[in-house]
């Protein structure tokens, strides 16, 4: 287990992870940080526990946002999905029917 040291609203905390996740985790205390800083900008310095509170707050209704967007984009590629499968079908059902005439406009002939 790797152990790295992120910083977090100018201190820093040392933090454990799997080997080779180093530079995802230290990617997400940026984001982190980031995120507790904007806090403090906005609401002004509350204590280390509530602005890590807020900030998670924040970045949790992001993920939920995401979450819920990413569902309706499912839904709809589900929607699509089933829309392309009949429309292929019809397709085909033509395809079949047009060929049968065809058939039976060839024996006709001969």
């Amino acid at each position: 287990m790797a152990q790295i040291s992120v910083e977090v609203n100018g201190r820093p905390y040392a933090v454990g992870c799997e080997d080779g996740q180093e530079a995802h985790l230290m990617e997400l205390a940026k984001m982190f940080d980031h995120q507790v800083r904007q806090v403090g900008q906005d609401m002004g310095q509350l204590g280390d526990t509530r602005l890590f509170l807020m900030g998670a707050l924040l970045l949790a209704d992001e993920l939920a946002d995401a979450r819920g967007r990413l569902g309706a984009l499912q839904a709809e590629v589900a929607r699509l999905q089933a829309d392309r499968a009949r429309a292929e079908s019809r397709a085909v059902s033509a395809l079949e029917g047009a060929a049968k005439r065809i058939e039976k406009l060839a024996s006709e002939e001969a």
